[in-house]
């Protein structure tokens, strides 16, 4: 039997399914994130696995839904093991429920002050790691709700705790799920693309896994984009306001949506204008109403802190920042981050506001092409990626032809080496294999528009 023959096999999708079964089960309950060579093997051999049942395998849509929620409910009694960000998430949502602001104390803060009527207090502190416990928080209002979920069913374990926020994000993907194929139903496209996401390795153990809830902020933006394609634009501002009450990042894609108004030829421009602004009202109405709960002068400056301490003193697994930092040493002799950090929110907003009005997004394909593009150039020049950062382009790319995104899906996990370190230096051998890949096909795609030879995009259908 040829290697062809074998692919189409009716017993190889079986194989592939036990295979994935197996080693989502070992990165749940197993792998320790320094385990650098073991994380990056199980890893492609789940992704060889994944493009198999997509491109190979007959397999119908329910068969993949399912395949779907059972490697994630393999993850529903783990304990996260490549991320400790979940400290700090049942850390805030313990303090909202005894009545305390997670904005407006550090824990170091709150530990020096002594007695916090918070179970498992200790683990959690240190569970979180220095660099979080000296910070204020930094997850917006409507992220904080899911944490307080969490403290309401489980105020006293953190297994109880990491259940019910997995829970969350496992349903904010079926969301994704049911909205992202009526979408892609609606442009025409295959519903079956949106496996593309869901089924993807990097989305089950980042998200359920990791429990970072990019899932549910991509969740409200998918259904925003179906509402607004089904002209149902006040509903789309209010899910929009909620994806950014969950992560302030869509708040960057705004300007994107002038020209979905603006261009509307069934109306006056008067008209249009006045959807328009009514439209970013709204959203900036449901993010601010969120804020009111939690609202003070303290939570104000320390947000803005917070803020200003992410583009100013953090970097990790940068592309072009880490180009911008050497050629600072060279000229300078010093690391530029304090000034390349003020300098780059503001060509993140030029380019923003160039896409936005000099590429017109009067239908839904082109409106999703520049939110993504926008998306990317903001991560192609940001100081941190952390590999959950490019959920949100994965998404986007599912109602594309371009399959940069999906290539980093696979590439952002050479990142994890950094932790196998015992300094926690980073490679730049392995930044470039991570990203050399990726900026080719951009290039290819993107710049010189031109499909790459294997349409990696394409499902069976």
């Amino acid at each position: 039997m040829n290697l062809l023959s074998f692919l189409k096999s009716r017993s190889t999708p079986l194989i592939a399914f036990i295979l994935c079964f197996t080693l989502y089960n070992w990165f749940a309950y197993n792998l320790v994130r320094e385990q650098f060579s073991l994380l990056l093997t199980l890893y492609s051999i789940l992704c060889l696995s994944f493009v198999y049942l997509l491109k190979y395998a007959t397999l119908s849509f329910k068969q993949l839904s399912y395949m779907a929620f059972v490697f994630r409910a393999l993850f529903i009694l783990a304990i996260p093991n490549l991320s400790q960000d979940f400290y700090r998430f049942i850390w805030d949502g313990r303090l909202i429920w005894e009545g305390l602001n997670p904005y407006l104390f550090t824990p170091n803060q709150l530990l020096d002050l002594g007695n916090l009527p918070i179970a498992e207090i200790d683990t959690l502190y240190q569970g979180m790691g220095a660099l979080s416990a000296m910070h204020y928080s930094n997850y917006p209002p409507l992220n904080q709700l899911c944490f307080l979920l969490a403290a309401v069913w489980s105020s006293k374990s953190i297994l109880g705790s990491v259940i019910v926020l997995r829970l969350l994000i496992i349903a904010a993907d079926f969301g994704v799920l049911y909205y992202g194929k009526k979408l892609l139903t609606t442009l025409n496209l295959n519903p079956k693309l949106i496996f593309w996401y869901i089924l993807n390795p990097f989305i089950i153990i980042e998200l359920t896994g990791n429990l970072h809830f990019e899932g549910v902020m991509i969740f409200f933006l998918i259904s925003s984009l179906y509402a607004l394609v089904k002209q149902k634009w006040l509903l789309s501002a209010f899910l929009l306001g909620c994806s950014i009450s969950i992560k302030l990042i869509p708040l960057l894609l705004l300007p994107v949506f002038f020209w979905w108004f603006i261009k509307n030829k069934q109306q006056s421009t008067l008209k249009n204008f006045v959807q328009l602004c009514t439209f970013y009202t709204l959203v900036l109405g449901v993010v601010l109403l969120s804020f009111l709960p939690f609202l003070s002068q303290e939570l104000i400056t320390n947000y803005a802190t917070t803020i200003r301490l992410w583009f100013g003193n953090f970097e990790f697994n940068a592309s072009f920042y880490y180009v911008f930092r050497e050629i600072g040493y060279w000229f300078r002799g010093y690391n530029e981050i304090q000034i390349i950090g003020k300098i780059t929110p503001l060509v993140v907003i030029m380019m923003t506001l160039l896409i936005s009005f000099l590429r017109k997004n009067p239908e839904p394909k082109a409106l999703i092409h520049s939110l993504l593009f926008v998306l990317s150039f903001y991560l192609f020049t940001s100081t941190t990626i952390h590999p959950w950062y490019i959920a949100t382009l994965l998404m986007l790319s599912v109602f594309t032809n371009y399959s940069y995104i999906v290539v980093w899906s696979f590439t952002v996990f050479l990142s994890y080496y950094t932790y196998s370190q015992p300094d926690f230096k980073e490679s730049y051998i392995v930044l470039c294999l991570q990203y050399v890949p990726v900026y080719l096909l951009f290039i290819w795609e993107v710049i010189l528009k031109r499909p790459i030879p294997f349409t990696m995009l394409k499902v069976r259908t």
